[in-house]
């Protein structure tokens, strides 16, 4: 889904909540309050779906606010789709009689690089396919800059609030990922942040410790790290839910089966 980037403040939203409470400890790794010190304002995003949503619709959520934050936190040079589509265009020019363009070594170097950071991003994009493929996942953080237990900025989405159903009975992806964007945008959570030098991306995300993966690494002792500027969007179903639709993950008991797993690759920024 491509999504253009906003450019001006808009007026506050009661979506971006500027005083939190200090969060609970949870069970698999949770949040723990800072032990001295005032608190600080960590903003949220909450969006709540007037129906149930599949697994594959939550996958989906996760690969498209990955893409999103490194674009707007100035990781990718362009949107996903057209840094692709840029890819695809400066990997082989040639005239309309089949000879090829003799590229510049700059334009050359920087399709290079285009290439290999696009193949890592689209490594992880796929592995989180698996991964959702295997297990429920209530929580994936993105952790730009520092290391995963002091980043530099720290994205988490929240799915515990999650009903989810089979692809008949759910509401649509497409119209999920619109509302989805939609609230991001009107909340401005991006437009005021000073750009970000090239850095790395780490993916962690909360799975079920036998679900059988074999690419991301499980964290058993992992704690969100509680410093750094950290933005929650928070997921949630309400309204017409088929009674055949699991309930929502943070009702779901046994937490203690729910570990973090870390995306074995880093994902380097690019600005050419």
């Amino acid at each position: 889904v491509a999504v253009a980037s906003p450019r001006t403040p808009s007026p506050a939203s009661p979506l971006l909540i500027t005083e939190a409470p200090p969060a609970l400890d949870r069970g698999g790794g949770g949040i723990r309050p800072r032990q001295s010190g005032p608190a600080v304002a960590s903003p949220s995003v909450s969006v709540v779906f007037p129906g149930a949503v599949s697994r594959e619709s939550c996958c989906r959520f996760a690969c498209e606010l990955l893409k999103h934050v490194l674009h707007q936190r100035h990781q990718l040079p362009l949107p996903y789709e057209q840094l692709a589509y840029f890819c695809r265009r400066t990997a082989q020019l040639v005239f309309q009689d089949g000879d090829v363009i003799k590229k510049p070594p700059s334009v050359d170097l920087a399709g290079k690089r285009c290439q290999q950071v696009l193949m890592e991003l689209e490594g992880v994009l796929h592995h989180l396919e698996v991964m959702f493929s295997l297990t429920m996942v209530p929580r994936v953080l993105i952790l730009l800059g520092g290391n995963v237990m002091s980043p530099t900025e720290l994205y988490e989405l929240n799915l515990e609030g999650i009903c989810e159903g089979s692809a008949e009975e759910s509401l649509k992806t497409a119209s999920c990922v619109r509302k989805l964007f939609h609230s991001l945008f009107v909340a401005d959570v991006f437009s005021e942040l000073k750009a970000l030098p090239v850095m790395g991306t780490v993916v962690m995300l909360q799975g079920h410790r036998d679900c059988g993966v074999d690419w991301f690494r499980p964290k058993l002792n992992y704690k969100v790290p509680t410093r750094g500027r950290k933005l929650t969007v928070n997921l949630s179903c309400d309204g017409d839910i088929n009674i055949s639709a699991s309930p929502p993950q943070h009702l779901t008991s046994a937490w203690e089966d729910y570990v973090w797993f870390q995306a074995p690759v880093t994902l380097k920024g690019f600005h050419e």
